[in-house]
């Protein structure tokens, strides 16, 4: 399934790419994910914990760079996880890109995921509410984390406007994440991908 995700970032679409293509400081603003190795330049691995309500699920994920182009601020990960208990698995072949704005940078994002085990069959009782508040905890993370290195940035002599101090890591309790845009964006297309599947039947 197609499922297609943006955002906004006030700041320099070079800047912001140079920092999302940096996994090991972007990774802790990821709600729930926990790099564990990089394997190459291209290709990452992870865990990612998700909670809905009682249940709790682990998965170790991969994310590997197939695509990237910096003229075009483009590039495409493939995301892979299992749940490390057998109950399920999910993989995206994930493109994003960035566009420049007046004063900002817009983040899109276009994901087409599978999905099979248990976790196609997870309740849509929570799952929205916490995709849509854990996306918002990382929007916020790495919108202050920009605003501090671009305050950083400020040439000598000249006054830099006041910047928050850069986020601190969202907490692991209400997880859903993952290794970058990678896994952020397949997490984030599954509340989409149940709200859209599950959205025509009543509540039980």
């Amino acid at each position: 399934m197609l499922i297609e995700n943006e955002f906004e970032v006030p700041a320099p679409v070079d800047r912001l790419w140079a920092y999302l293509l940096d996994v090991e400081r972007v990774a802790p603003c990821m709600p729930g994910a926990e790099l564990t190795e990089v394997v190459d330049e291209r290709t990452w691995r992870g865990k990612v914990n998700v909670r809905f309500g009682p249940v709790s699920l682990s998965f170790a994920g991969t994310v590997t760079m197939e695509e990237r182009d910096d003229a075009a601020h483009r590039v495409v990960l493939k995301a892979q996880g299992m749940e490390q208990k057998g109950k399920g698995a999910a993989s995206a072949n994930v493109t994003s890109w960035l566009e420049p704005g007046d004063g900002l940078t817009k983040v899109r994002m276009r994901a087409d995921i599978t999905l099979s085990g248990f976790v196609a069959q997870v309740s849509r009782g929570m799952l929205p509410d916490v995709s849509a508040k854990l996306t918002q905890q990382f929007a916020d993370c790495l919108k202050a984390n920009m605003a501090a290195l671009e305050a950083a940035a400020v040439p000598a002599g000249e006054a830099a406007p006041a910047a928050p101090a850069p986020a601190p890591a969202p907490p692991r309790a209400e997880a859903i994440g993952g290794l970058r845009l990678g896994l952020w964006a397949l997490l984030r297309a599954i509340g989409r991908f149940f709200r859209r599947l599950l959205g025509g039947r009543p509540s039980g």
